[in-house]
């Protein structure tokens, strides 16, 4: 078919055996690909009783009908499986090469199943698929099985692309990430522990020579064009910034002007950072003075990914790559650090352990702030010091949770667990939901959109992005987000935009959330007469799945709420005083009511599934 590989790889790596598996037009058109192709694999072949690290759990990686073309950051792929956080769905995306070149091998994702009696790793070439030992790999960091297996298989750089797993996911660490091209983490409730459950340490795929072909490729080539024209800013250098440092402004620009930026584990508001300082986190600041070597992703024009050399401090000389904003803020601000050299090191080092960022500067942050307050002590944290800012104290710990090693092992179990086990206040200085993931790199109590979004979503991270256009859902241009009607019915309304951008296989940050746009990309790929309504359709077939996976595996709605800490009011900053837990109750209700959930349960009434086709789901849910 046109914009289609035409087949999965599928593993069973208990009986070692790997077959390819075809997945049927209809089938493809409902799900399209990414998120949507993950969530019906995992809804239909995971039933209640299978824990994460059970064999019979599946971790999915999937591309779409975009990948490997020419719009902007095609390199994209999802992840899905059940995750050790949540005990229920993990949906993550990462950039950079793989989803392309799983896509030149001539598939459009991975099924994998089982668990490997040793240590294996798949290589994918054009030509088919093998394990091979990978028990030479235990140990070594991301980066580190990068280069071993490039090196072991005889290919260049660019030549492969590999999804692998660090020491943290061999370990089980709850927050473990699979990573990809040093530095593209795939990792919300922990997905690198379930690869590691499976003695699974890593993905290799060859840039093969397959190329899918395209019903329109001259309109697609239009499309890709028009979304670079808009990413360089139609002209306007002004409108340009994430063409010239993609979210490397975030911090600067955005988020601390916002009110937004979350400052030692949600205490405060106020970085307490000198200008000078503050100046350092900036995109200008950076790349003037850490000798910034471009890295891109797949077919991204964007000045975006780097690799880039710390210039001074204890730490010069290494080479890191260049963080996103959530790296930079979660060992910036939310550990209370003011060092950006030392913020690009330890975020750093969370890729390479193989964990993911935004999970760890909690768990850093709640750690830091029970040291503080003299709930735990040194006797406690093996003879580290964890105090705000202390950059080497922070970079032994991480080491510490990646090995399991002492009191890493506790904060190992993730930052509702891992505060749990400490007890006392703990728990009450943990940011994350009651399903037990923690959250994005922002203050959500003053953006509230994503606050109720993250605790009512079923992939263990936002459904809903607060970046959606309204008016392609007919909204209003300006909607007030401390409304809690208005909250409510931009998340609703907005549910299908993220699931299905991340079912095309493109990157959310080149492409946007514009619907319409990737629909006219999607005809232009797959020759469909596809629609805006299709569209939605997609996107709210797999949230729905997702809410009915959870249900089933005992996720109930008495979890659709924040922590203590994170559903707390602010008692400085823009929002000081105002506070989304009042209103929380109604919200819910009005939610459950706008997406066709029985308003007690949550379930997904009858007639909502069969509206999307998933009659049978309405038989496991109802009866």
């Amino acid at each position: 078919m046109n914009g289609y590989a035409g087949k999965f790889l599928r593993v069973d790596l208990t009986r070692e055996k790997l077959t390819d598996e075809v997945f049927d037009e209809a089938t493809l058109r409902a799900y399209v690909g990414g998120t949507g192709i993950g969530a019906k694999v995992l809804y239909d072949e995971v039933p209640p009783g299978v824990a994460w690290n059970d064999p019979e759990n599946r971790v999915i990686l999937a591309s779409g009908p975009l990948g490997g073309s020419t719009i902007p950051g095609s390199g994209s792929y999802t992840v899905t499986t059940k995750g050790p956080l949540t005990n229920g769905a993990s949906v993550s995306q990462a950039n950079g090469f793989f989803g392309a070149y799983l896509r030149f091998c001539g598939y459009d994702g991975v099924i994998v199943q089982g668990a490997a009696k040793r240590w294996v790793y798949i290589h994918i070439t054009e030509n088919g698929a093998e394990l091979k030992d990978a028990s030479h790999l235990l140990g070594k960091d991301t980066w580190e099985t990068d280069d071993l297996i490039k090196g072991e298989l005889g290919r260049k750089e660019r030549a492969m692309s590999i999804a692998c797993i660090g020491p943290a996911g061999e370990n089980l660490v709850r927050v473990a990430a699979v990573c990809n091209d040093k530095g593209h983490v795939a990792g919300h409730n922990g997905p690198g522990a379930v690869m590691g459950s499976k003695k699974l340490k890593a993905i290799a795929v060859d840039r093969g020579r397959f190329r899918p072909t395209y019903s329109d490729s001259k309109r697609l080539t239009e499309i890709a064009k028009g979304i670079t024209t808009k990413l360089r800013g139609d002209g306007d250098p002004a409108k340009a910034t994430f063409f010239n440092f993609g979210t490397l402004n975030g911090v600067t620009q955005q988020a601390q002007p916002g009110g937004w930026l979350p400052v030692k584990n949600y205490l405060t508001q106020i970085y307490d950072i000198s200008p000078d300082d503050l100046e350092r986190y900036s995109g200008k600041y950076i790349r003037g003075n850490f000798e910034p070597k471009p890295n891109p992703c797949w077919a991204c024009p964007c000045h975006h990914c780097h690799m880039m050399k710390i210039p001074y401090g204890p730490y010069k000389g290494e080479i890191v790559e260049e963080q996103e904003y959530e790296g930079f803020v979660a060992f910036g601000p939310v550990t209370g650090q003011t060092d950006v050299a030392a913020t690009a090191v330890l975020s750093n080092d969370v890729d390479r352990w193989g964990m993911e960022v935004n999970e760890l500067g909690y768990l850093m942050g709640m750690a830091i702030e029970c040291y503080e307050k003299g709930i735990i002590n040194r006797e406690d944290t093996d003879g580290v010091e964890l105090k705000w800012g202390n950059a080497p104290a922070t970079r032994e710990m991480l080491r510490k949770i990646a090995f399991r090693d002492g009191f890493g092992n506790v904060l190992a179990e993730g930052v509702m667990r891992a505060s749990r086990l400490i007890g006392g206040e703990a728990p009450n200085m943990a940011v994350h939901t009651m399903k037990g993931n923690s959250v994005r790199g922002h203050d959500h109590r003053v953006l509230w959109v994503e606050l109720f979004d993250t605790c009512t979503s079923s992939t263990g991270t936002i459904e809903t992005h607060r970046g959606s256009p309204k008016d392609q859902y007919g909204m209003p241009a300006e909607m007030n987000f401390f409304d809690p009607d208005n909250v409510v019915d931009f998340v609703a309304k907005a549910k299908s935009a993220t699931p299905f951008s991340d079912s095309i296989g493109t990157c959310r940050f080149c492409v946007g959330l514009d619907t319409r746009n990737h629909v006219e990309a999607v005809r232009a790929a797959t020759g469909w007469d596809f629609t805006f309504d299709e569209a939605v359709g997609v996107g709210l077939r797999s949230v729905n799945l997702l809410r009915a996976f959870n249900l089933r595996h005992g996720i109930g709605p008495e979890l659709d709420r924040p922590s203590p800490r994170y559903g707390s009011t602010p008692v400085d900053g823009v929002a000081a005083g105002v506070g989304i837990m009042p209103h929380w109750d109604g919200m819910v209700r009005n939610y459950y009511q706008q997406m066709g959930w029985d308003p007690k349960t949550s379930k997904p009434l009858p007639e909502t599934l069969k509206n999307l086709g998933l009659e049978q789901v309405a038989v496991d849910l109802w009866g």
